[in-house]
Protein backbone atom coordinates (compact mmCIF):
# COMPACT_ATOMS: atom_id res chain seq x y z
CA UNK A 1 0.00 0.00 0.00
CA UNK A 2 2.96 2.13 0.54
CA UNK A 3 4.49 1.68 -2.97
CA UNK A 4 0.85 2.29 -3.85
CA UNK A 5 -0.02 5.50 -2.26
CA UNK A 6 3.67 6.91 -3.33
CA UNK A 7 3.11 6.37 -6.77
CA UNK A 8 6.20 4.50 -6.27
CA UNK A 9 5.80 2.57 -10.09
CA UNK A 10 9.29 1.12 -10.29
CA UNK A 11 9.22 -0.61 -6.80
CA UNK A 12 5.48 -1.55 -7.82
CA UNK A 13 6.48 -3.25 -11.45
CA UNK A 14 8.65 -5.64 -9.04
CA UNK A 15 6.79 -6.53 -6.59
CA UNK A 16 3.14 -7.07 -8.05
CA UNK A 17 3.63 -10.07 -10.30
CA UNK A 18 5.13 -12.31 -7.05
CA UNK A 19 2.10 -10.87 -4.95
CA UNK A 20 -0.31 -11.49 -7.85
CA UNK A 21 0.68 -15.59 -8.18
CA UNK A 22 0.71 -15.66 -4.21
CA UNK A 23 -3.10 -14.26 -4.09
CA UNK A 24 -4.03 -16.83 -6.27
CA UNK A 25 -2.37 -19.63 -4.18
CA UNK A 26 -4.15 -18.89 -1.44
CA UNK A 27 -7.49 -20.16 -3.42
CA UNK A 28 -10.67 -20.00 -1.55
CA UNK A 29 -9.52 -18.46 1.49
CA UNK A 30 -7.77 -15.25 0.04
CA UNK A 31 -10.49 -13.86 -2.54
CA UNK A 32 -10.66 -10.97 -0.22
CA UNK A 33 -7.05 -10.01 -0.48
CA UNK A 34 -6.90 -11.15 -4.04
CA UNK A 35 -9.84 -8.89 -5.22
CA UNK A 36 -8.23 -6.24 -3.11
CA UNK A 37 -5.11 -6.83 -5.10
CA UNK A 38 -6.58 -7.05 -8.72
CA UNK A 39 -8.53 -3.67 -7.82
CA UNK A 40 -5.14 -2.20 -7.17
CA UNK A 41 -3.67 -3.68 -10.19
CA UNK A 42 -6.33 -2.18 -12.42
CA UNK A 43 -5.71 0.42 -11.32
CA UNK A 44 -2.40 0.73 -11.65
CA UNK A 45 -2.25 -0.73 -15.40
CA UNK A 46 -5.32 2.15 -16.16
CA UNK A 47 -2.70 5.04 -14.73
CA UNK A 48 0.08 3.78 -16.86
CA UNK A 49 -2.64 3.19 -20.17
CA UNK A 50 -2.21 -0.24 -19.90
CA UNK A 51 -5.70 -0.73 -20.92
CA UNK A 52 -6.01 -4.29 -21.63
CA UNK A 53 -4.51 -5.60 -18.38
CA UNK A 54 -6.36 -3.37 -16.95
CA UNK A 55 -9.99 -4.59 -18.11
CA UNK A 56 -8.59 -8.27 -17.11
CA UNK A 57 -7.67 -7.17 -13.72
CA UNK A 58 -11.01 -5.67 -13.00
CA UNK A 59 -13.28 -8.45 -14.57
CA UNK A 60 -11.29 -10.83 -12.26
CA UNK A 61 -11.78 -8.69 -9.40
CA UNK A 62 -15.90 -8.32 -10.08
CA UNK A 63 -16.05 -12.25 -10.90
CA UNK A 64 -14.32 -12.56 -7.53
CA UNK A 65 -16.73 -10.08 -5.44
CA UNK A 66 -18.99 -11.12 -2.32
CA UNK A 67 -20.91 -8.02 -2.19
CA UNK A 68 -22.17 -4.75 -3.56
CA UNK A 69 -19.71 -2.49 -1.94
CA UNK A 70 -16.60 -4.24 -3.34
CA UNK A 71 -18.49 -4.74 -6.74
CA UNK A 72 -18.64 -0.60 -6.37
CA UNK A 73 -15.34 -0.35 -5.44
CA UNK A 74 -13.99 -1.87 -8.71
CA UNK A 75 -16.65 -0.35 -10.77
CA UNK A 76 -15.07 3.08 -9.72
CA UNK A 77 -12.17 2.18 -11.39
CA UNK A 78 -13.79 0.19 -14.45
CA UNK A 79 -15.74 3.66 -14.70
CA UNK A 80 -12.02 5.77 -14.98
CA UNK A 81 -10.56 3.09 -17.43
CA UNK A 82 -13.85 3.98 -19.94
CA UNK A 83 -13.47 7.51 -19.16
CA UNK A 84 -9.77 7.35 -20.19
CA UNK A 85 -10.44 5.47 -23.31
CA UNK A 86 -13.10 7.93 -24.43
CA UNK A 87 -15.96 5.00 -23.99
CA UNK A 88 -17.93 8.13 -22.51
CA UNK A 89 -21.41 6.44 -23.87
CA UNK A 90 -20.89 3.08 -22.01
CA UNK A 91 -19.02 5.33 -19.02
CA UNK A 92 -22.34 6.97 -18.50
CA UNK A 93 -24.55 4.35 -18.25
CA UNK A 94 -22.91 2.68 -15.90
CA UNK A 95 -22.41 5.66 -13.87
CA UNK A 96 -26.20 5.91 -13.78
CA UNK A 97 -27.05 2.53 -13.31
CA UNK A 98 -24.16 2.16 -10.19
CA UNK A 99 -25.49 5.71 -8.83
CA UNK A 100 -29.09 4.41 -8.75
CA UNK A 101 -27.93 1.15 -6.62
CA UNK A 102 -25.68 2.76 -4.44
CA UNK A 103 -28.16 5.92 -3.36
CA UNK A 104 -28.80 5.47 0.36
CA UNK A 105 -31.16 6.85 2.24
CA UNK A 106 -29.09 9.59 3.65
CA UNK A 107 -30.26 10.24 6.91
CA UNK A 108 -29.46 6.50 7.86
CA UNK A 109 -26.65 6.37 5.13
CA UNK A 110 -22.80 5.07 6.89
CA UNK A 111 -19.96 6.82 5.58
CA UNK A 112 -18.82 3.86 3.21
CA UNK A 113 -22.24 3.79 1.63
CA UNK A 114 -22.28 7.88 1.06
CA UNK A 115 -18.32 7.61 -0.26
CA UNK A 116 -19.23 5.02 -2.98
CA UNK A 117 -22.58 6.55 -4.03
CA UNK A 118 -20.98 10.61 -4.09
CA UNK A 119 -17.65 8.56 -6.16
CA UNK A 120 -20.25 7.02 -8.77
CA UNK A 121 -21.57 10.60 -8.84
CA UNK A 122 -18.83 12.25 -9.86
CA UNK A 123 -17.84 9.79 -12.24
CA UNK A 124 -21.61 10.39 -14.09
CA UNK A 125 -19.91 14.21 -13.69
CA UNK A 126 -16.85 13.19 -15.43
CA UNK A 127 -18.45 11.19 -18.43
CA UNK A 128 -21.57 13.58 -18.73
CA UNK A 129 -19.30 16.51 -18.77
CA UNK A 130 -17.23 15.21 -21.82
CA UNK A 131 -20.08 14.28 -23.25
CA UNK A 132 -21.56 17.51 -23.95
CA UNK A 133 -24.35 17.14 -21.15
CA UNK A 134 -22.98 19.82 -18.74
CA UNK A 135 -26.45 20.67 -17.20
CA UNK A 136 -26.32 16.52 -15.99
CA UNK A 137 -23.09 16.72 -14.72
CA UNK A 138 -23.78 19.68 -13.46
CA UNK A 139 -26.63 17.57 -11.60
CA UNK A 140 -24.25 14.91 -10.07
CA UNK A 141 -21.89 17.42 -8.79
CA UNK A 142 -24.69 18.83 -6.89
CA UNK A 143 -25.62 15.55 -5.80
CA UNK A 144 -22.53 14.25 -4.75
CA UNK A 145 -21.73 17.60 -2.81
CA UNK A 146 -24.59 16.65 -0.82
CA UNK A 147 -23.60 13.37 0.25
CA UNK A 148 -20.42 15.52 1.10
CA UNK A 149 -21.93 17.68 3.29
CA UNK A 150 -23.60 14.86 5.03
CA UNK A 151 -20.35 12.78 5.37
CA UNK A 152 -18.83 16.36 6.84
CA UNK A 153 -15.23 15.83 6.20
CA UNK A 154 -13.00 13.81 3.49
CA UNK A 155 -13.56 9.80 4.47
CA UNK A 156 -11.46 7.03 3.50
CA UNK A 157 -13.55 3.84 3.27
CA UNK A 158 -11.48 0.84 4.58
CA UNK A 159 -8.09 2.79 4.21
CA UNK A 160 -8.52 2.43 0.70
CA UNK A 161 -6.87 5.58 -0.77
CA UNK A 162 -8.25 5.04 -4.62
CA UNK A 163 -12.04 6.13 -2.85
CA UNK A 164 -11.56 9.15 -0.55
CA UNK A 165 -14.41 11.24 -0.61
CA UNK A 166 -15.64 13.71 0.92
CA UNK A 167 -16.27 17.94 0.41
CA UNK A 168 -12.70 18.55 -0.97
CA UNK A 169 -12.62 15.64 -3.35
CA UNK A 170 -15.75 17.15 -4.82
CA UNK A 171 -14.12 20.51 -5.25
CA UNK A 172 -11.33 18.92 -6.93
CA UNK A 173 -13.71 17.58 -9.70
CA UNK A 174 -15.73 20.55 -10.00
CA UNK A 175 -12.56 22.20 -11.39
CA UNK A 176 -11.85 19.37 -12.92
CA UNK A 177 -15.10 19.90 -14.94
CA UNK A 178 -14.22 23.42 -15.36
CA UNK A 179 -10.72 22.60 -16.97
CA UNK A 180 -12.57 20.01 -19.54
CA UNK A 181 -14.86 22.80 -21.00
CA UNK A 182 -11.88 25.40 -21.38
CA UNK A 183 -13.13 27.28 -18.88
CA UNK A 184 -9.47 28.11 -17.29
CA UNK A 185 -10.76 31.47 -15.00
CA UNK A 186 -13.24 29.19 -13.53
CA UNK A 187 -10.08 26.81 -12.95
CA UNK A 188 -8.46 29.31 -11.21
CA UNK A 189 -11.44 30.87 -9.12
CA UNK A 190 -12.48 27.43 -7.54
CA UNK A 191 -8.86 26.25 -6.69
CA UNK A 192 -8.11 29.46 -4.73
CA UNK A 193 -11.16 27.90 -2.34
CA UNK A 194 -10.09 24.64 -2.26
CA UNK A 195 -8.33 23.62 1.05
CA UNK A 196 -4.61 22.23 -0.23
CA UNK A 197 -3.16 22.00 3.56
CA UNK A 198 -2.96 18.61 4.86
CA UNK A 199 -3.97 17.01 1.43
CA UNK A 200 -1.98 14.46 0.38
CA UNK A 201 -0.39 13.98 -3.41
CA UNK A 202 -2.36 11.28 -4.70
CA UNK A 203 -2.25 10.78 -8.39
CA UNK A 204 -6.25 10.38 -8.36
CA UNK A 205 -6.89 13.66 -7.16
CA UNK A 206 -4.28 16.50 -5.91
CA UNK A 207 -1.92 15.55 -8.81
CA UNK A 208 -4.44 15.69 -11.57
CA UNK A 209 -6.27 18.98 -9.67
CA UNK A 210 -2.43 20.83 -9.70
CA UNK A 211 -2.34 20.23 -13.61
CA UNK A 212 -5.80 21.68 -14.06
CA UNK A 213 -4.20 24.75 -12.53
CA UNK A 214 -0.48 24.54 -14.31
CA UNK A 215 -2.96 24.25 -17.69
CA UNK A 216 -5.22 26.80 -16.54
CA UNK A 217 -1.92 29.35 -15.50
CA UNK A 218 -0.72 28.67 -18.74
CA UNK A 219 -4.26 29.48 -20.97
CA UNK A 220 -4.55 33.23 -19.13
CA UNK A 221 -0.34 33.27 -20.17
CA UNK A 222 0.73 33.20 -16.23
CA UNK A 223 3.78 30.79 -17.70
CA UNK A 224 6.14 31.09 -14.58
CA UNK A 225 3.07 30.05 -12.33
CA UNK A 226 2.20 27.06 -14.50
CA UNK A 227 5.97 25.62 -14.60
CA UNK A 228 5.81 26.19 -11.07
CA UNK A 229 2.96 23.78 -10.72
CA UNK A 230 4.54 21.36 -13.12
CA UNK A 231 7.84 21.47 -10.74
CA UNK A 232 5.70 20.85 -8.05
CA UNK A 233 4.36 17.77 -9.25
CA UNK A 234 7.46 16.40 -10.45
CA UNK A 235 9.13 16.68 -7.21
CA UNK A 236 6.12 15.11 -5.22
CA UNK A 237 5.68 12.75 -7.62
CA UNK A 238 8.25 11.87 -10.13
CA UNK A 239 6.98 8.82 -11.72
CA UNK A 240 3.47 9.13 -11.77
CA UNK A 241 4.79 12.46 -13.87
CA UNK A 242 6.05 10.69 -16.98
CA UNK A 243 2.65 8.97 -17.65
CA UNK A 244 0.73 12.15 -17.49
CA UNK A 245 -0.30 13.22 -22.05
CA UNK A 246 -1.89 16.48 -20.37
CA UNK A 247 1.52 17.19 -18.72
CA UNK A 248 3.04 16.71 -21.94
CA UNK A 249 -0.03 19.19 -23.71
CA UNK A 250 0.87 21.73 -21.07
CA UNK A 251 4.48 22.07 -21.50
CA UNK A 252 4.45 22.44 -24.83
CA UNK A 253 2.12 25.58 -24.25
CA UNK A 254 4.83 26.96 -22.36
CA UNK A 255 7.65 25.76 -24.41
CA UNK A 256 5.91 27.87 -27.49
CA UNK A 257 5.25 31.50 -25.37
CA UNK A 258 9.12 31.47 -25.62
CA UNK A 259 11.83 31.75 -28.11
CA UNK A 260 14.71 29.87 -26.03
CA UNK A 261 14.74 26.65 -23.62
CA UNK A 262 15.74 27.57 -20.00
CA UNK A 263 17.62 24.52 -18.67
CA UNK A 264 14.78 23.57 -16.61
CA UNK A 265 12.28 23.47 -19.29
CA UNK A 266 14.34 21.00 -20.87
CA UNK A 267 14.94 18.99 -17.86
CA UNK A 268 10.75 18.91 -17.10
CA UNK A 269 10.85 17.96 -21.42
CA UNK A 270 13.20 14.85 -20.97
CA UNK A 271 11.09 13.83 -17.11
CA UNK A 272 7.56 13.95 -19.07
CA UNK A 273 8.71 12.89 -22.48
CA UNK A 274 8.49 15.44 -24.63
CA UNK A 275 10.78 15.48 -28.08
CA UNK A 276 12.22 18.73 -27.96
Amino acid sequence: MPLFTGDQLADLSVLLPPLLRDADALGPDGRTVRVRLLQLAGWLMVQTRQFSAAETALERALSESADRMENAATINTLLWLLLRQGQLGKAHDLSVRWADETEPRISRATPEELSTWGWMLLRLSAAAIRNGQPGEADDAIKLASAAAVALGREYTPGNDFLRRFGPTTVKLKAAENAAVTDRPDLVLRLAERIPMAGLRSTSNNRNRHFLDVADAYAKTGQYADAFGKLEQIREDSPEWLPNQRYARDILTKLIKSRRTLTTEMRSMADAVGLPL
